[in-house]
C-alpha cells in the first residue's frame, strides 16, 4: 500500500514539477530572445546616432549615405519650420502688445487733453516738460519708424559713410 501511494505521489507531483520546470525554461528562453533583440536594437540605434553625428561614416554604402542625407535634410526642415513658427508667434504677440500700448497711449492722450481743458486750457511750458519738446507734437507717444516685416542683412545706402558704388568702412575715411 505504501508503495502504491509513493508511486501515486511520484506520478502526480513529479509530473507537475516537470511541467512547471518546462514553463520556466520556456520563459527564460523567451526572455533571453527578447534581451538579444533589444540589445541588437540598441546597438543599431547607437550606430545610427554616431552616423548622424558624422562619425563612423567610412563603413556606410552609398545607399546608406543617401538615406542619412535625406534624414538630415528632413530634420533641418523641421527645425527651421519650428523656429519660423516660433518667430511668427512671437511677432504676433509683439504686434498685439504694440496695439494694446497704442490704445493705452491714445487713452492717456485723451485724458491729458481732457485734464488740460478742465484746467482752463493751461499748457505746460516747453522747458518744464521734456515730452512737450517732441517735434511730432505728441506728449506721450513716440512712433516707431520701422517696417512691418523684418529685414535680414543691410542695405548699402543705409550704412553710414558708404555709397552705393563703393564700400569703405567709416573708420577709414
Amino acid at each position: 500500500m505504501m508503495r502504491t501511494l509513493e508511486r501515486y505521489q511520484k506520478c502526480s507531483y513529479g509530473g507537475s514539477e516537470s511541467t512547471i520546470q518546462a514553463k520556466e525554461n520556456q520563459l527564460v528562453q523567451s526572455s533571453r530572445q527578447e534581451y538579444l533583440k533589444l540589445k541588437a536594437r540598441l546597438e543599431a540605434l547607437q550606430r545610427s546616432q554616431r552616423n548622424l553625428l558624422g562619425e563612423d561614416l567610412g563603413s556606410l554604402s552609398i545607399k546608406e549615405l543617401d538615406y542619412l542625407e535625406k534624414q538630415l535634410d528632413m530634420s533641418l526642415k523641421e527645425i527651421r519650420s519650428t523656429r519660423t513658427q516660433q518667430m511668427l508667434d512671437q511677432l504676433t504677440d509683439l504686434q498685439r502688445r504694440e496695439q494694446l500700448l497704442c490704445e493705452a497711449n491714445k487713452g492717456l492722450r485723451r485724458r491729458l487733453e481732457e485734464s488740460s481743458h478742465a484746467n482752463g486750457g493751461q499748457v505746460w511750458e516747453n522747458s518744464a516738460h521734456p515730452a512737450a519738446q517732441q517735434p511730432h507734437g505728441d506728449g506721450l507717444f513716440y512712433p516707431l519708424e520701422c517696417q512691418p516685416t523684418p529685414q535680414i542683412g543691410y542695405q548699402p545706402d543705409q550704412m553710414p559713410g558708404t555709397s552705393v558704388s563703393t564700400y569703405m568702412p567709416a573708420w577709414l575715411e
